[in-house]
């Protein structure tokens, strides 16, 4: 499994919702990217100034349910699955 480094942390992304909930089949070009997901990982942290900040102190450990910045994500492919990295910046906050 990847490990992430510095300020950066692995999601595996919610599935895609294909069908709507009044039954209508999405194709692949109306689907949004998911903006949810389980963090798989995470890096030690980010320094502000001579403090770092790791992901445990803002909430943000395996296994949380996240939701993340639209357009921050890094596609990634690891053993035929679909998988984000992002930055800690990019995460709007934790899912309870």
């Amino acid at each position: 499994m990847l490990q992430p480094v510095g300020n950066h942390v692995l999601v595996k992304p919610l599935d895609k919702e294909e069908v709507t909930k009044f039954g209508i089949v999405l194709p692949d070009s109306a689907q949004q990217k998911p903006q949810e997901g389980t963090v798989v990982a995470v890096g030690h942290g980010k320094y502000m100034g001579e403090s770092l900040i790791t992901f445990e102190q803002i909430g943000v450990t395996k296994g949380a349910h996240i939701m993340y910045s639209k357009y921050g994500p890094t596609e990634i492919k690891i053993d035929n699955e679909d998988y984000f990295i992002l930055d800690m910046d990019d995460i709007l906050g934790v899912i309870s």
